[in-house]
């Protein structure tokens, strides 16, 4: 088991920089952001945070604590759910910002490992200041930008209050308020199945909306800047920027792109891509001033002028060195009761964008745009037209949910959708044909890793059954390659993302039964909700590989022995009843692929061995009690008996329609679950504590004609409302105690969607 995959590896965060812009300096004195005085910065009132607190006591009935309707308007008000970190720029794994906390004004945003990622925001409202994004340094009367002590603050007083967070699948929402003015802050990282030049756009929106709250018209500037830290986890790199104007019909886009001095294509630095441009852009007018320069710097200008000097600092610099940040000032004018919105948009763009078996292949975008500020200007024009289609996404994802399992589910399902997609990216394949890459973010950084792959799948196979296929082709079209010489499924491609180099000589990190099994079920659900046209022609163009697999678990089955499987953190295990689950509904799944392929004799066959190897595991997963399935085969060399686990595998039996497993052992087990359950909900297996949300996900799903069900939702749901671990939603958590145990900002959340896929019928 490789060590980074081991939860104690993944526990913690790595740490920002000490003391970094940590404070707020003003009249000479330092204050703890969080904790201003009333002389100088200050945060949403209501004492303690609401998100520092620990976890609240679940309750039996329903969880009704943690799962009733979101509270009214007043600081660190969320609804539906309160995320453990807000994601806001999320598209794709070097495009992954997340807030830390609740509030907007007071922290500062952060990658998904932790580090920095600064995206500062000051409104001026008649002359005086508020923070409304980000925690940063005001430093006035600095003479020639030294950082010497301040000769004054005057005019930058307080922040803005924040009264409700808003969660969607494809946004998050902010609403502050003050000096009589409203100000709603937007997060809009699209997502759009079955758009593949839309949704290879490696870029969010950031949108700002104000508006009058006491009839008065008040005179609003806003400004809105980005550190160079979005270019780098190593704040020693020389970085390089210039602005540009873009056109687009209508009008022109002011933009700054920021990248590293040495670029170093196809490596990472911190998880972060150590080439490429940050594109940072603004709609251009003579309302719009912007200005480059050392942080105290620039926001001091706007502090004390409401404008920048439209100018551009060429000193270029390690990105430590006086912080470097890219400003821009939108003058709003006198703001009514109607409402006025400036736009701006966040992007990392770079070619190639992965290499595979040493080929480098380009991002899906360049097929459909010339270069990247072709793309800029449609993606800016398109923001009317992709607020709409959001909306109608928005409302189709949640009103199911909530329909499948109430507003706590709904609340789960709008925070997952964004970091499925975010942790893959479109590619045009070696044929130009578009191809699907996955990161295993968090854990090992493999390129499209199969059991990650898996358990996010649900949220595609829900939302956007093509992108599945795009993201299963490049798996399939390497083990087509010959490169692979294992009988059974690759583990992934590649050690490090993104170079899928492949694994030619055979050594990875093997799991046999499990991907080869997960293989198969995604291609069986994919086939099941594409057209009757496409699904042959896939079937028929994979058939051959398809059916390796199926022969190797035949062979394998219906006891696996001793394999590793995708929950390696767990230790090694042999006689896995879970895992055989996995395998023999996967030889039922080629029966499907077969039938698919017009090949009636396999079907016929496959579905036989099926049915065979399940009677086996009927006979030798039950538990000699009578109360549980075991972890392993009772009556093993290892000895089940009094063992259990969470036979989340058996999920796909419900998905795939296969009618395996009979009704009785699903009762028996949804009591069981029920009796065994901690406060944020069943532990993944003896004798430990934590869970996986995903797998909880799976097990609800399966278990859906229960009450079982709704009761594991709401334990997840209490988990991610409450949980104290500040990080993008970790799907490994400890079910006492609601604390993150390892990974965070998975894909695997997908998996969150299992339900939903049944709503759609097997």
């Amino acid at each position: 088991m490789p060590e980074d995959r081991r939860p104690d590896a993944l526990a913690h965060l790595h740490p920002a920089e000490p003391g970094r812009r940590a404070f707020l300096r003003y009249s000479g004195a330092v204050g703890v952001a969080g904790a201003a005085t009333t002389a100088g910065l200050r945060l949403p009132a209501g004492g303690r945070h609401p998100e520092h607190a620990g976890p609240a006591p679940a309750q039996e009935a329903g969880l009704t604590a943690a799962v009733s309707a979101a509270p009214g308007p007043g600081a660190g008000a969320a609804t539906p759910i309160r995320p453990p970190a807000a994601p806001l720029a999320v598209r794709g794994p070097y495009l992954s910002t997340w807030l830390p906390a609740t509030t907007l004004p007071g922290t500062w945003q952060q990658f998904w490992t932790g580090h920095i990622t600064a995206m500062g925001g000051i409104a001026r409202i008649d002359g005086i200041s508020y923070l409304f994004m980000g925690a940063p340094t005001i430093v006035l009367d600095v003479p020639n930008g030294n950082t010497g002590t301040p000769a004054t603050v005057a005019g930058f007083e307080r922040g803005l209050d924040q009264i409700l967070l808003e969660v969607t699948p494809t946004r998050s929402r902010f609403h502050l308020q003050g000096g009589g003015v409203s100000l709603v802050v937007e997060f809009l990282s699209p997502v759009e199945p079955g758009d593949l030049r839309r949704q290879s756009i490696p870029m969010s929106y950031v949108l700002m909306t104000a508006s009058s709250l006491d009839g008065a018209a008040h005179d609003v500037q806003l400004y809105f800047d980005i550190s160079g830290e979005w270019t780098s986890g190593d704040v020693s790199q020389l970085i390089t920027w210039a602005p540009a104007s873009v056109s687009y019909p209508g009008g022109s886009l002011r933009t700054w792109t920021v990248e590293l001095q040495n670029q170093q294509p196809l490596t990472e630095q911190d998880q972060l891509a150590a080439w490429g441009s940050v594109v940072w852009a603004s709609p251009d007018s003579a309302r719009l001033s912007y200005q480059s320069g050392q942080d105290i710097v620039v926001r001091a200008q706007f502090v004390t002028n409401g404008s920048l000097t439209n100018s551009n600092d060429t000193s270029y610099r390690a990105i430590s060195d006086n912080w470097p940040v890219f400003g821009f000032c939108a003058d709003l004018g006198s703001v009514t009761g109607s409402a006025v919105t400036t736009q701006a948009s966040i992007g990392q763009v770079r070619t190639p964008a992965v290499s595979y078996l040493g080929q480098s292949l380009q991002p899906l975008w360049t097929t459909h745009f010339t270069a990247w500020p072709d793309m800029l200007a449609f993606f800016h024009a398109d923001l009317p037209a992709a607020r709409t289609r959001a909306d109608r996404l928005d409302a189709r994802i949640t009103g199911a949910a909530q329909a499948a399992g109430g507003p706590a589910y709904a609340g789960l399902c709008d925070l997952a959708l964004r970091q499925a997609y975010g942790g893959t990216e479109l590619v045009a394949g070696p044929g130009g044909q578009p191809w699907a890459f996955l990161k295993e973010i968090s854990s090992d950084g493999n390129v499209s890793t199969v059991d990650v792959l898996y358990p996010a799948s649900p949220a595609w196979i829900y939302a956007d059954p093509g992108y599945l296929a795009l993201l299963l082709e490049p798996l399939l079209a390497y083990a087509e390659t010959g490169g692979w010489p294992g009988a059974f499924a690759e583990h992934d491609l590649g050690s490090a993302y993104p170079v899928a180099a492949g694994h030619n000589n055979g050594q990875e990190e093997d799991m046999p039964v499990e991907e080869s099994g997960n293989m198969l079920i995604m291609t069986a659900a994919y086939l099941r909700r594409a057209g009757p046209a496409a699904a042959a022609a896939f079937a028929r163009v994979h058939y051959k590989i398809l059916k390796q697999w199926a022969d190797y678990l035949v062979a394998n089955l219906p006891d696996p022995g001793f394999q590793n499987q995708t929950d390696d953190f767990a230790g090694s295990i042999a006689h896995s009843v879970n895992l055989a689950v996995k395998g023999i509904i996967a030889v039922a799944a080629m029966a499907q692929v077969a039938t698919a392929a017009g090949n009636s004799a396999d079907a016929a066959s496959y579905t036989t061995r099926a049915r065979q190897f399940i009677s086996y595991w009927l006979q030798h997963a039950q538990d000699p009690g009578g109360q549980h399935l075991d972890l392993t085969y009772s009556g093993s060399a290892d000895g089940g008996n009094g063992t259990w686990g969470t036979t989340y595998n058996a999920y796909a039996d419900r998905l795939l329609g296969t009618g395996l497993i009979p009704a009785s052992v699903l009762a028996e087990q949804a009591s069981w679950y029920h009796s065994v359950s901690n406060g944020f909900g069943v532990p993944l297996q003896v004798p430990h504590s934590y869970a996986k949300s995903d797998w909880e996900m799976f097990t609800a799903a399966w278990l859906s004609d229960y009450p079982v069900k709704q009761e594991l939702i709401n334990r997840v749901y209490a988990y991610a409302h409450t949980t104290p671990s500040r990080v993008p939603f970790s799907d490994l958590y400890d079910t006492i105690t609601g604390n993150q145990v390892g990974f965070q900002a998975r894909p695997v959340q997908g998996g969150i969607f299992a339900p939903l896929t049944l709503l759609q019928g097997p």
